[in-house]
């Protein structure tokens, strides 16, 4: 029997990475004989890692933080979606050898908020906080939704300017620093999703209940800092990245694979076993 196809998630830290056991789920539901691990890599050991990594055999890859941007550079070719994000998150080793980049974590957050959480976002004024590789693989997506308007903030406010010049011609996209947001700014937002690293720390809390829904792409066993921000802020609707994380791992996986897995019995499989473990 020939030994499984191999795929990681690559990043650092990445120990704490749910992508193995979501792609282990994955295999299982739909009859994929695949491997799947983890490449904790620094910097300046991504370029030796990637390289490695194929060179090895292996099929293809996740990228995470804080390689999303960098990686671009290694590769062969780059899907639309990774082109105009400037960043990938998924890599796949085609049939001639070829590295192909795609971007999939826009089509994830989408995916979420439009079919787990059943927001409509069209007419609604969207505010993106971060400028990074993570910020720029959704803009697109989240536009296509039609919204009134997405500002990004961000602690430099010269690279969120950047980044909202390069989708000027796609909608209503502004620039603003995060410091420049006061009370009355937060609350007139309808959806603020949080683009930071999990490292950064939340913005100052507005001193007002904050009617928006707070979305943070982050996902992890503790509650994230923009979590407890949105918490202290007064928001009602609150919600973590476990969902993207596993809408847009499906559409890695069907890139790889051929075929898109169902996310909801993934998904329950999951918040289960987080709370088992919660428990204990």
């Amino acid at each position: 029997m020939p030994a499984p196809d191999r795929y990681a998630v690559i990043g650092h830290p990445v120990a704490h990475s749910l992508s193995p056991r979501i792609h282990a789920l994955f295999a299982l539901q739909t009859h994929q004989p695949l491997s799947y691990g983890t490449i904790d890599a620094l910097p300046e050991q991504l370029e030796a890692s990637v390289g490695a990594f194929f060179a090895g055999g292996g099929r293809g890859l996740n990228v995470t933080v804080p390689h999303k941007q960098a990686v671009v550079g290694l590769l062969d070719r780059l899907g639309a979606r990774a082109e105009r994000a400037g960043a990938v998150n998924t890599i796949a080793r085609q049939d001639d050898g070829a590295l192909f980049g795609d971007n999939t974590d826009g089509i994830g957050l989408v995916c979420d908020l439009t079919q787990n959480l059943h927001l409509s976002l069209r007419g609604r004024r969207i505010l993106l906080l971060g400028a990074g590789g993570a910020a720029r693989g959704v803009i697109e997506p989240l536009l296509s939704l039609a919204p009134a308007e997405i500002t990004i903030a961000n602690r430099t406010q010269l690279h969120a300017r950047d980044l909202a010049a390069a989708w000027a011609t796609s909608g209503l996209v502004r620039a603003r620093a995060l410091a420049e947001l006061g009370p009355s700014a937060w609350d007139g937002f309808d959806l603020i999703v949080n683009a930071t690293p999990p490292q950064v720390a939340a913005p100052a809390v507005p001193r007002l209940p904050l009617r928006a829904v707070c979305y943070d792409m982050v996902y992890g066993k503790q509650e994230s800092a923009f979590v407890r921000w949105a918490r202290q802020a007064g928001a009602v609707h609150i919600h973590d990245g476990l969902g993207m994380l596993v809408e847009q791992a499906a559409e890695s996986f069907a890139l790889w694979r051929g075929v898109r897995p169902g996310t909801s019995p993934v998904l329950d499989a999951l918040r289960t076993e987080a709370a088992a473990a919660a428990g204990r």
